[in-house]
Protein backbone atom coordinates (compact mmCIF):
# COMPACT_ATOMS: atom_id res chain seq x y z
CA UNK A 1 0.00 0.00 0.00
CA UNK A 2 0.98 3.80 -0.77
CA UNK A 3 3.21 5.10 2.15
CA UNK A 4 1.43 8.18 3.89
CA UNK A 5 4.82 10.20 3.23
CA UNK A 6 3.80 9.89 -0.45
CA UNK A 7 0.17 10.89 0.15
CA UNK A 8 1.67 13.95 2.08
CA UNK A 9 3.84 14.55 -1.07
CA UNK A 10 0.52 14.24 -3.29
CA UNK A 11 -1.25 16.35 -1.57
CA UNK A 12 1.00 19.10 -1.47
CA UNK A 13 2.16 19.13 -5.08
CA UNK A 14 -1.59 20.02 -6.13
CA UNK A 15 -1.96 22.72 -3.26
CA UNK A 16 -4.21 20.81 -0.93
CA UNK A 17 -4.87 21.76 2.72
CA UNK A 18 -5.45 18.36 5.03
CA UNK A 19 -9.23 20.09 5.26
CA UNK A 20 -10.14 19.48 1.62
CA UNK A 21 -8.39 16.09 2.11
CA UNK A 22 -10.60 15.17 5.06
CA UNK A 23 -13.94 16.26 3.24
CA UNK A 24 -12.98 14.55 0.27
CA UNK A 25 -12.73 11.50 1.97
CA UNK A 26 -15.48 11.83 4.26
CA UNK A 27 -12.94 11.37 7.86
CA UNK A 28 -12.66 13.21 10.80
CA UNK A 29 -9.10 15.71 10.31
CA UNK A 30 -7.42 12.86 13.33
CA UNK A 31 -8.17 9.80 11.00
CA UNK A 32 -6.60 11.43 7.88
CA UNK A 33 -3.60 12.73 9.97
CA UNK A 34 -2.54 9.34 10.84
CA UNK A 35 -3.01 8.18 7.51
CA UNK A 36 -0.07 10.80 6.16
CA UNK A 37 1.52 9.86 9.14
CA UNK A 38 1.42 5.95 8.15
CA UNK A 39 -0.81 4.85 11.35
CA UNK A 40 -3.74 4.57 9.55
CA UNK A 41 -4.63 2.08 6.67
CA UNK A 42 -6.80 3.21 3.80
CA UNK A 43 -9.98 0.82 3.27
CA UNK A 44 -10.38 0.13 -0.61
CA UNK A 45 -12.66 2.78 -1.31
CA UNK A 46 -10.59 5.64 0.07
CA UNK A 47 -7.96 4.29 -2.40
CA UNK A 48 -9.84 4.45 -4.83
CA UNK A 49 -11.23 8.71 -3.88
CA UNK A 50 -7.71 9.36 -3.73
CA UNK A 51 -6.27 8.31 -6.99
CA UNK A 52 -8.93 10.43 -8.22
CA UNK A 53 -8.56 13.21 -6.67
CA UNK A 54 -4.97 13.09 -7.71
CA UNK A 55 -5.42 12.19 -11.29
CA UNK A 56 -4.39 8.88 -11.22
CA UNK A 57 -5.20 5.29 -11.93
CA UNK A 58 -5.46 3.11 -8.49
CA UNK A 59 -2.82 0.72 -9.66
CA UNK A 60 -0.36 4.01 -10.39
CA UNK A 61 -1.63 4.91 -6.77
CA UNK A 62 -1.20 1.86 -4.81
CA UNK A 63 2.11 0.99 -6.63
CA UNK A 64 3.30 4.82 -5.50
CA UNK A 65 3.69 5.19 -9.43
CA UNK A 66 3.89 8.95 -10.22
CA UNK A 67 2.31 8.17 -13.53
CA UNK A 68 2.18 11.31 -16.17
CA UNK A 69 2.31 14.33 -15.71
CA UNK A 70 0.53 16.68 -18.09
CA UNK A 71 1.77 20.28 -19.52
CA UNK A 72 -0.61 22.51 -22.19
CA UNK A 73 2.24 24.44 -23.65
CA UNK A 74 3.01 25.98 -27.19
CA UNK A 75 5.18 23.33 -28.59
CA UNK A 76 4.20 19.69 -29.37
CA UNK A 77 7.05 17.64 -26.65
CA UNK A 78 6.97 14.57 -25.21
CA UNK A 79 9.96 14.12 -22.80
CA UNK A 80 11.26 12.49 -19.72
CA UNK A 81 11.46 13.86 -16.28
CA UNK A 82 14.79 13.47 -14.37
CA UNK A 83 12.69 11.16 -11.90
CA UNK A 84 11.65 9.41 -15.01
CA UNK A 85 7.79 9.97 -15.09
CA UNK A 86 6.56 10.56 -18.72
CA UNK A 87 5.77 14.36 -19.25
CA UNK A 88 3.28 15.54 -21.91
CA UNK A 89 3.14 18.43 -23.69
CA UNK A 90 -0.17 19.56 -25.53
CA UNK A 91 -0.12 22.13 -28.20
CA UNK A 92 -2.04 25.39 -27.36
CA UNK A 93 -4.03 25.03 -30.55
CA UNK A 94 -4.83 21.49 -29.59
CA UNK A 95 -6.61 22.90 -26.40
CA UNK A 96 -8.68 25.32 -28.55
CA UNK A 97 -9.84 22.79 -30.78
CA UNK A 98 -10.67 20.56 -28.28
CA UNK A 99 -12.90 23.35 -26.57
CA UNK A 100 -14.50 24.07 -29.64
CA UNK A 101 -15.48 20.02 -30.43
CA UNK A 102 -16.42 19.97 -26.65
CA UNK A 103 -19.32 22.28 -27.00
CA UNK A 104 -20.29 21.62 -29.97
CA UNK A 105 -21.03 18.20 -28.77
CA UNK A 106 -22.87 19.79 -26.07
CA UNK A 107 -24.84 21.91 -27.68
CA UNK A 108 -26.19 18.78 -30.12
CA UNK A 109 -26.47 16.37 -27.55
CA UNK A 110 -25.81 17.34 -24.21
CA UNK A 111 -29.04 17.72 -23.33
CA UNK A 112 -29.82 13.85 -23.71
CA UNK A 113 -30.40 12.49 -19.94
CA UNK A 114 -27.45 10.08 -20.21
CA UNK A 115 -24.68 12.26 -21.75
CA UNK A 116 -22.27 13.10 -18.83
CA UNK A 117 -18.84 13.14 -18.54
CA UNK A 118 -17.94 9.52 -18.74
CA UNK A 119 -20.35 9.52 -22.13
CA UNK A 120 -18.63 12.83 -23.36
CA UNK A 121 -15.07 11.12 -22.66
CA UNK A 122 -15.58 8.16 -25.13
CA UNK A 123 -17.57 10.50 -27.68
CA UNK A 124 -14.52 12.48 -27.73
CA UNK A 125 -12.18 9.68 -28.20
CA UNK A 126 -14.36 8.08 -31.03
CA UNK A 127 -14.68 11.53 -32.65
CA UNK A 128 -10.59 11.38 -32.38
CA UNK A 129 -9.40 7.86 -32.87
CA UNK A 130 -12.19 7.29 -35.76
CA UNK A 131 -11.38 10.37 -37.93
CA UNK A 132 -7.66 8.86 -37.60
CA UNK A 133 -8.57 5.89 -38.90
CA UNK A 134 -10.82 7.61 -42.17
CA UNK A 135 -8.25 10.07 -43.09
CA UNK A 136 -4.55 9.56 -41.55
CA UNK A 137 -5.00 13.63 -40.16
CA UNK A 138 -5.70 14.03 -36.67
CA UNK A 139 -9.04 16.33 -35.54
CA UNK A 140 -8.45 17.26 -32.28
CA UNK A 141 -4.87 15.16 -32.00
CA UNK A 142 -6.02 15.13 -28.35
CA UNK A 143 -4.00 12.85 -25.48
CA UNK A 144 -6.23 9.40 -24.43
CA UNK A 145 -4.79 8.20 -21.23
CA UNK A 146 -6.01 4.42 -20.56
CA UNK A 147 -7.81 3.88 -17.22
CA UNK A 148 -9.84 1.03 -15.71
CA UNK A 149 -13.36 2.90 -17.60
CA UNK A 150 -12.07 3.45 -20.52
CA UNK A 151 -9.62 6.28 -22.80
CA UNK A 152 -9.60 9.68 -20.95
CA UNK A 153 -8.68 13.04 -22.55
CA UNK A 154 -6.43 14.67 -20.75
CA UNK A 155 -7.67 18.00 -22.03
CA UNK A 156 -11.19 17.56 -20.31
CA UNK A 157 -10.50 19.72 -17.02
CA UNK A 158 -8.19 22.35 -18.30
CA UNK A 159 -11.03 22.96 -20.71
CA UNK A 160 -14.29 22.24 -18.42
CA UNK A 161 -11.75 24.46 -15.71
CA UNK A 162 -11.35 27.23 -18.32
CA UNK A 163 -14.70 27.66 -19.79
CA UNK A 164 -16.50 27.69 -16.17
CA UNK A 165 -14.14 30.65 -15.03
CA UNK A 166 -14.87 32.12 -17.78
CA UNK A 167 -18.64 31.13 -17.04
CA UNK A 168 -19.26 29.95 -20.98
CA UNK A 169 -20.15 26.43 -18.90
CA UNK A 170 -22.03 25.42 -15.97
CA UNK A 171 -21.50 22.32 -14.20
CA UNK A 172 -24.57 20.53 -12.88
CA UNK A 173 -25.35 17.14 -11.32
CA UNK A 174 -28.58 15.41 -12.60
CA UNK A 175 -29.43 11.72 -11.75
CA UNK A 176 -29.56 9.08 -14.83
CA UNK A 177 -31.99 6.01 -13.35
CA UNK A 178 -30.08 5.36 -10.24
CA UNK A 179 -26.86 7.30 -11.16
CA UNK A 180 -26.10 10.56 -10.03
CA UNK A 181 -24.31 11.98 -13.54
CA UNK A 182 -21.91 15.20 -14.03
CA UNK A 183 -23.22 17.14 -16.86
CA UNK A 184 -22.15 20.61 -18.55
CA UNK A 185 -24.56 23.02 -20.17
CA UNK A 186 -22.74 25.60 -22.28
CA UNK A 187 -22.97 29.12 -22.22
CA UNK A 188 -22.09 30.00 -25.98
CA UNK A 189 -22.55 28.48 -28.92
CA UNK A 190 -19.00 26.64 -30.34
CA UNK A 191 -16.61 28.52 -32.93
CA UNK A 192 -16.88 26.36 -35.48
CA UNK A 193 -14.14 28.12 -37.69
CA UNK A 194 -11.45 26.41 -36.64
CA UNK A 195 -13.07 22.97 -38.04
CA UNK A 196 -13.97 22.14 -41.98
CA UNK A 197 -17.02 21.18 -43.39
CA UNK A 198 -15.50 17.42 -43.24
CA UNK A 199 -14.61 17.23 -39.81
CA UNK A 200 -18.37 18.74 -38.34
CA UNK A 201 -19.41 16.27 -40.77
CA UNK A 202 -17.81 13.34 -39.22
CA UNK A 203 -18.46 14.67 -35.74
CA UNK A 204 -22.19 14.80 -36.97
CA UNK A 205 -22.12 10.75 -37.55
CA UNK A 206 -20.01 9.65 -34.42
CA UNK A 207 -22.76 11.51 -32.33
CA UNK A 208 -25.83 9.79 -34.15
CA UNK A 209 -23.68 6.45 -33.59
CA UNK A 210 -22.66 6.80 -30.13
CA UNK A 211 -24.47 9.08 -28.36
CA UNK A 212 -27.35 7.25 -27.71
CA UNK A 213 -25.42 4.78 -25.43
CA UNK A 214 -25.37 4.53 -21.66
CA UNK A 215 -21.64 5.07 -20.23
CA UNK A 216 -21.18 1.14 -19.34
CA UNK A 217 -21.68 0.15 -22.82
CA UNK A 218 -19.44 3.07 -24.07
CA UNK A 219 -16.79 1.86 -22.03
CA UNK A 220 -17.60 -2.32 -22.80
CA UNK A 221 -17.05 -1.30 -27.11
CA UNK A 222 -14.04 0.78 -25.53
CA UNK A 223 -12.52 -2.00 -23.83
CA UNK A 224 -12.32 -4.21 -27.47
CA UNK A 225 -11.19 -1.64 -29.32
CA UNK A 226 -7.24 -1.96 -30.16
CA UNK A 227 -5.74 1.19 -29.10
CA UNK A 228 -6.95 1.02 -25.77
CA UNK A 229 -5.86 -3.11 -25.59
CA UNK A 230 -2.62 -2.38 -27.00
CA UNK A 231 -1.84 0.38 -24.17
CA UNK A 232 -0.24 0.05 -20.53
CA UNK A 233 -2.51 0.65 -17.71
CA UNK A 234 -2.19 4.39 -16.99
CA UNK A 235 -0.01 5.16 -21.06
CA UNK A 236 -1.39 7.42 -23.30
CA UNK A 237 -3.12 5.74 -26.44
CA UNK A 238 -1.61 5.62 -29.72
CA UNK A 239 -3.17 6.90 -32.56
CA UNK A 240 -1.24 4.70 -34.76
CA UNK A 241 -3.04 1.72 -33.50
CA UNK A 242 -6.04 2.31 -35.06
CA UNK A 243 -4.69 0.48 -38.20
CA UNK A 244 -4.58 -2.57 -36.25
CA UNK A 245 -8.26 -2.72 -35.61
CA UNK A 246 -10.87 -5.70 -35.37
CA UNK A 247 -13.93 -5.39 -37.58
CA UNK A 248 -16.31 -4.88 -34.98
CA UNK A 249 -14.44 -1.39 -34.64
CA UNK A 250 -12.77 -0.34 -37.54
CA UNK A 251 -14.45 2.52 -39.35
CA UNK A 252 -12.44 2.22 -42.48
CA UNK A 253 -13.42 0.58 -45.80
CA UNK A 254 -9.53 -1.00 -46.38
CA UNK A 255 -8.62 -1.22 -50.22
CA UNK A 256 -10.72 1.65 -51.21
CA UNK A 257 -9.19 5.69 -51.24
CA UNK A 258 -9.65 7.70 -48.92
CA UNK A 259 -11.75 10.42 -49.98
Amino acid sequence: MIKGSTIRSLREEKGYSQEYMTKALKVSRPSYAAIEKGEKDLTLSQAERLAAIFGMSLADFVSGNRGIEVEFEPEDNKSKNKNGTLRISVPAKNVKKFREVFLYILEKVGNKPNVGMTVLYKLLYFIDFDYFEKYEEQLMGATYIKNHYGPTPVEFKKVVDDLIKKEELVEVKNKYFTRELKKYIPRRSADLSMLSANEIKHIDEELVRFSDKNATELSEFSHRDIPWVSADEGAPLDYESVFYRSEETSVREYGKDVI
